[in-house]
């Protein structure tokens, strides 16, 4: 009769570790929250022009990108670079982000995300040689599982 006791105790202890093995897989391989990645995307783009890396930025944007006046992918890429030979230090703050997923059921793979940003460029060492402040509204899309901006304005926020 124990032996009997101890095999269903053990049956019982294998199926909870089993389920609790596969709740830990099966949370690993959950997906990043849209708005988690969509802060992770942002995060990216202000490191990528902090560290003056044109290529990374190219690789954020879609590639049908478009900004102010008809600006393409690769206009905005090159106006990255002509600002790093400007400025041997550039900066970028974002302010808090407001998104907005897209409610449709045609588009749930797009987004907006809203924020101001304070771009600073400078010589060096020391205060920035300029600084502006922008209002900027960017519009993404996801593909292949990573979120890329398609479009771009900002205007002075001063």
């Amino acid at each position: 009769m124990r032996t009997r006791t101890t095999r269903r105790s053990a049956g019982i202890l294998a199926a909870g570790l089993a389920a609790c093995v596969l709740a830990l897989l099966l949370a690993n391989c959950a997906r990043t929250p849209p708005e988690q990645s969509l802060r992770q995307a942002v995060a990216a783009l202000q490191s990528s022009v902090e560290a003056r890396q044109a290529g990374a930025i190219r690789e954020l944007l879609a590639d049908d990108f478009i900004g102010p006046d008809g600006m393409d992918r690769e206009a905005a890429v090159r106006l990255a670079q002509l600002s790093f030979l400007q400025h041997p230090t550039v900066g970028a703050t974002v302010g808090p982000l407001h998104i907005v997923l897209s409610p449709s059921a045609r588009a749930p793979d797009h987004a907006t995300v809203e924020f101001s940003a304070a771009l600073t460029g400078g010589p060096g060492a020391g205060l920035p040689g300029e600084a502006n402040l922008y209002d900027v509204r960017t519009g993404w899309r996801l593909q292949s599982g990573d979120w890329r901006m398609t479009s771009a304005d900002w205007k002075p926020a001063l």
